[in-house]
């Protein structure tokens, strides 16, 4: 079926071997572009999914055409527009491809069946919810409180490998600051880093 997913589920549940590959066999894998498209503004939500390798975002365009980058998915990660996907309504976010990436998809019949059917993924699924809102909470603590500085130093030491897998202004999206500012920072800590190393 789909190994990659499968060894994940078994790393992070105590899901029989049997279970597992029920749950492989309801997904259908999807290959995607770079810049590609999963859901658009204004569609309904109808899949959970998870990426198998590459990187997703989840982005806001307000009227003005600056654009709002909520999260990142990169492997390993579930994502979805939550109250799309519940509520059955047009969602208000885009998720796209970063990156070329391979995602499985679940349809919420297929996925809400499952949920009934396996309590131990019911109760792995809830653990992924409160991550999500705690990873949240955390982030919406750190954009009240904290400089634009701050924030890129936060951004470097809990995604190190972003940098180079993301361009500046969807890292300056992601931080809620703009690319003028995002370039300063760095520019000034380039020179830091330049100043120790002269000494």
């Amino acid at each position: 079926m789909h190994t990659e997913f499968e060894d994940y589920l078994a790393s992070q549940t105590d899901l029989p071997a049997g279970k597992i590959l029920q749950i492989s066999s309801m997904a259908t894998l999807r290959r995607l572009k770079r810049n590609e498209m999963l859901l658009s503004a204004g569609e309904v939500c109808r899949y959970k999914v998870f990426v198998i390798n590459g990187l997703l975002r989840n982005f806001h365009i307000k009227p003005d055409g600056n654009e709002h980058i909520l999260h990142f998915s990169p492997q390993h990660t579930w994502t979805l527009d939550v109250e799309s996907y519940d509520k059955h309504t047009p969602s208000l976010i885009n998720i796209e491809a970063v990156e070329k990436s391979t995602v499985l998809l679940w349809a919420k019949p297929d996925f809400d069946q499952l949920l009934s059917g396996i309590p131990e993924l019911k109760k792995f699924s809830e653990r992924l919810i409160s991550r999500t809102i705690y990873n949240n909470r955390n982030r919406i603590l750190t954009i009240l409180s904290s400089t634009p500085e701050e924030r890129y130093a936060d951004f470097v030491n809990a995604y190190p490998d972003y940098l180079a897998r993301l361009p500046l202004r969807m890292v300056a999206a992601y931080l809620g600051i703009s690319l003028k500012t995002l370039t300063r920072i760095r520019h000034a800590q380039l020179q830091r880093e330049a100043g120790i190393m002269d000494k």
